[in-house]
């Protein structure tokens, strides 16, 4: 169940790039129904932040803070990489953002390094100065080890953070508490989604949203029905957040991608959630992940390296081999696009016709057994041996450790008891 939560989150959205985007290469609706709607103008004021975000930035700035400059200035081309950007240098050896990160006015001829400082993809603060991990004369390689560190503890915490929340609602959520939440969230579907937007507006992070209410799910608590408009409800309140940042800036391309995401959400919605049929596709999706989670646990990881890995680079791959303007290049790309749908189309066929989707049911049980098997062999070992020595005491038979103890005894022993086997085969042929 709790699995089924999670994943519902994305099949709607897989399913609505699967639909939006070759509707938006061919005709731009979204680019010209945002267009349409953008001022003249945009007047720069006071970016709003929400309440987690007062709470958490004060803390997080003291362990790293990230330079949003660098991507926006290779992302516009005015510097080719990283390297433009290093060597960290902060004026007299003092590490504070005054001296390390402030910008230099080059109108008025200031140079890095006599009038300003430098930093590369980790920044300082003005309230709360340099972070721990920032480094006076730092290179690439030291701030990518920082952030690759910081990226190891940040999933470390997110874990057992969320194994602390499911121990949590496992021993609150009992009784009449979870009829109450029950009950609570049992609502129609545009009230829920409502609410899914008014928290993620609150809290600034769809992530935060799905993330408690997956333990629901999973404990049982809400529906998977309801966990739907839930989520789609993150996805509107994620933008309304966007909107607001882009309000603040005097930057109306910032305005037409805030709106071109909300549109996105909202044009996904009115495509998957109001017809009933249309509903139950990314819901039976989400159930049939979790049934094929509870027959092996090797399906979430699995799913995790397709989807987020696999899929994305297999793009970006071929969608960078198009960006090169050359003969090459393209006619390359166009065979290897041509070979991915041949080898999608011949998937699905297999998947569907030559009893693909059985085999793979079948091979996850087989697994299943063989790590049960695994687990319990001590077990069942420990129970055998109990049983033989039952019926060794029952029978008065010999039991193997002491007939394997008679075999491996010393040649005097085996030498006594061979005469005495011969005596009584000696009785045996007199009788």
């Amino acid at each position: 169940r709790a699995f089924a939560g999670a994943t519902v989150h994305d099949i709607f959205n897989l399913l609505s790039v699967a639909i939006l985007f070759p509707l938006e290469v061919i005709s731009h609706y979204l680019y010209h129904l945002t267009n349409a709607m953008l001022p003249d103008s945009v007047g720069d004021g006071e970016k709003w932040e929400g309440p987690i975000k007062k709470i958490v930035s004060p803390f997080a700035g003291r362990v790293l803070k990230a330079n949003k400059d660098v991507i926006k200035d290779i992302a516009t081309g005015k510097v080719e990489s990283c390297d433009a950007y290093y060597p960290v240098l902060c004026l007299d050896g003092i590490e504070d953002y005054k001296h390390c990160a402030s910008k230099c006015d080059k109108d008025a001829g200031e140079e890095v390094g006599v009038d300003c400082g430098r930093v590369g993809l980790i920044t300082c603060d003005k309230t709360t100065g340099c972070p721990a991990f920032f480094q006076n004369g730092a290179n690439l390689h030291d701030d990518s080890i920082s952030g690759g560190v910081c990226l190891v503890l940040s999933l470390f915490l997110l874990i057992v953070c969320l194994m602390g929340l499911v121990n949590v609602l496992q021993r609150g959520l009992a009784g009449m508490s979870t009829r109450i939440i029950y009950k609570a969230t049992n609502v129609n579907g545009l009230i829920a989604m409502a609410i899914g937007t008014g928290i993620t507006i609150l809290v600034q992070s769809s992530s935060i949203t799905t993330s408690v209410l997956t333990p629901f799910v999973g404990l049982g608590v809400i529906q998977l029905e309801q966990m739907l408009p839930l989520t789609l409800g993150a996805n509107i309140g994620t933008t309304i957040t966007g909107l607001l940042a882009a309000m603040v800036s005097d930057n109306v391309d910032a305005l037409q991608v805030a709106l071109c995401h909300l549109f996105f959400n909202l044009s996904g919605i009115v495509i998957w959630y109001p017809i009933p049929i249309m509903r139950r596709v990314p819901l039976r999706g989400a159930r049939a992940l979790g049934r094929a989670t509870r027959r092996s646990r090797l399906v979430p990881p699995i799913y995790i390296i397709v989807v987020f890995f696999v899929i994305p680079l297999l793009l970006l791959g071929l969608s960078s081999l198009f960006m090169q303007k050359t003969v090459g290049f393209t006619v390359l790309g166009s065979f290897l696009v041509i070979g991915v749908i041949l080898g999608i189309a011949r998937f699905i066929w297999w998947w569907k016709k030559q009893e693909g989707l059985q085999k793979c049911l079948a091979c996850l049980d087989r697994r299943t057994d063989m790590n049960n098997t695994m687990k319990t062999l001590p077990e069942d070992m420990q129970f055998l041996k109990s049983k033989v020595s039952l019926l060794a005491e029952h029978t008065g038979l010999p039991e193997d450790e002491e007939a394997g103890d008679a075999q491996k005894g010393s040649d005097g022993t085996a030498e006594e008891v061979a005469p005495e086997n011969e005596e009584v085969a000696i009785e045996d042929k007199e009788d």
